[in-house]
C-alpha cells in the first residue's frame, strides 16, 4: 500500500548518498509515492510508503544482515519479521516468537530490541522487557529463551523506559524510567538513568564509576537514544509534566529531574538541545541521518525534524513531519538504506485506531539517495 502525503519540511540539511549497506541487501520494497516538500526556498520530495500494516503497538525496530527488520509487539509480547520478502500488502510480516517472561500493562511488555553487531556469527538478538516486579534485559537466539542479563530495573505502569542500542563503541546502552520521582537523582537506583553495559550485561568500562552501569542521570523517561557519524549521543525525554526534550547526552552529566522540566539555571544540570510544549510532544524513538535529528512523539503526534551542525548546535528551527497525518508516532528507525521507517502506536490507550493500524511507514528524501535498489 503507498500514500502521498502533501508534506511541509524546512531543513537546512542535505544528504550524500548513504554509506554501504552494512545490513545486506535492501527488502523487495513497495513504489512509493512520492510529494513535494518546502526546503528553504526550493523544493524537495519525501515518498511516503506504508510498508505494513495490521500490527498491535508495534514499540521497536532493529535491523537484521539480511535487510528485513524485527519489530516488538509491546502489548502481545510477540518479536515480528518484516520483510525482505513482500506481498500484496506490503513486506511479509512473519511472527518469530512470543516471550511468555514478559507482562504487558500500561507501558510496560516487550519494549526494546537491539541487534548484536556479531550478529553474523553469534545471531543473537537483545530485549528489553516488563515482568511483575522489574524490567530486564535479556539477550537470546530467535525462537529461543530469553537469558537475562540485567536485572532489577524499576517497573511502573506508566514509567518503563525501555529502549536498547549499541553504541559506536560497541557497549550496550539501556533506558529506563523514574515512575516515583525519587529514582532519578539516586546513584543507586536504576531508575531515570541511561546505562551502558557490556553484552554480558556488566557495567561497561570507562563508565563515570566503577562498577556501576550508570552512564547519565536526572531523566524522566528515555524511550529513544541514536548517535550521529561523530559519534554524539542524542535522547528523548517523554512524561515530563510541561516540556518534552531531545538531550545530547555526555558521560555522567545529569539531566535534571525531577529539581528541572525543560531548561533550568542551575550549573550541574545539562539543559536540553531542543525542549517543545508537552502536547506537542511527548517523544519516544530517535533516529540520525547525517545532521537531521528525527524523534517521534506519541501524545504530539509528529516526528520532529532537527538540523544540526558539525559541533552538535541546533541549525534553524525544529519542524514538524506528518503532523496529525498517522496519529501517534512511536518508533522511529535509520534503515540501511537511508530511509526512515516509522512505526506509528494507535493500538493504544490514547490512539484513535484506523482500519491499518498499527502501520510501519517508509520515508526517503529525496536529495538523500536513500532508498537504493
Amino acid at each position: 500500500m503507498t500514500l502521498g502525503l502533501a508534506l511541509t519540511l524546512t531543513t537546512a540539511c542535505s544528504f550524500g548518498p548513504p554509506d554501504p549497506d552494512v545490513a545486506g541487501a535492501p527488502p523487495n520494497l513497495p513504489t512509493p509515492s512520492a510529494s513535494s516538500a518546502a526546503r528553504g526556498g526550493g523544493e524537495r520530495e519525501v515518498a511516503v510508503t506504508v510498508l505494513a500494516k495490521g500490527l498491535e503497538v508495534p514499540w521497536d525496530m532493529a535491523f537484521l544482515p539480511d535487510g528485513s527488520a524485527l519489530v516488538t509487539e509491546r502489548d502481545t509480547a510477540r518479536i515480528l519479521k518484516v520483510g525482505p520478502e513482500s506481498d500484496a500488502g506490503g513486506l511479509k510480516v512473519t511472527e518469530v516468537q512470543r516471550l511468555s517472561e514478559a507482562s504487558a500493562g500500561g507501558d510496560g511488555g516487550l519494549l526494546g530490541i537491539a541487534v548484536s553487531p556479531g550478529y553474523a556469527t553469534d545471531q543473537t538478538v537483545y530485549v528489553y522487557y516488563s515482568t511483575a516486579k522489574d524490567n530486564r534485559v535479556a539477550k537470546l537466539k530467535l525462537k529461543g529463551k530469553p537469558q537475562p542479563i540485567l536485572t532489577g530495573i524499576p517497573h511502573s505502569r506508566d514509567d518503563n523506559g525501555g529502549q536498547l542500542e549499541f553504541g559506536p563503541d560497541g557497549r550496550l546502552y539501556v533506558t529506563t524510567a523514574d515512575g516515583t520521582g525519587a529514582q532519578a537523582q539516586n546513584p543507586k537506583n536504576l531508575g531515570g538513568k541511561i546505562l551502558r553495559i557490556t553484552a554480558e550485561g556488566k557495567p561497561a568500562p570507562g563508565n563515570p564509576v566503577k562498577n556501576s552501569p550508570v552512564w547519565s542521570s536526572g531523566h524522566r523517561n528515555v524511550q529513544g537514544i541514536a548517535w550521529d557519524s561523530g559519534k554524539r549521543m542524542y535522547a528523548s525525554e517523554s512524561k515530563q509534566s510541561k516540556t518534552g526534550e531531545l538531550n545530547v547526552i555526555q558521560k555522567g552529566r545529569n539531566y535534571g529531574w525531577p529539581t528541572v522540566d525543560g531548561n533550568g539555571t542551575d550549573a550541574k544540570f545539562t539543559n536540553p538541545l531542543v525542549n517543545w510544549p508537552i502536547a506537542e510532544s511527548s517523544c519516544a524513538g530517535v533516529a540520525v541521518l547525517e545532521r537531521m535529528i528525527a524523534t517521534a512523539c506519541p501524545q504530539g503526534k509528529r516526528l520532529w525534524m532537527v538540523d544540526v551542525t558539525g559541533n552538535g548546535t541546533v541549525f534553524g528551527q525544529p519542524t514538524a513531519l506528518l503532523a496529525n497525518e498517522f496519529g501517534r508516532l512511536r518508533a522511529v528507525t535509520a534503515a540501511p538504506d537511508g530511509s526512515l521507517w516509522v512505526a506509528t502506536s494507535n493500538q493504544e490507550d490514547g490512539g484513535d485506531p484506523k482500519p491499518d493500524d498499527d502501520r510501519i511507514i517508509r520515508l526517503v528524501f529525496s536529495d538523500g539517495g536513500a532508498g537504493r535498489s
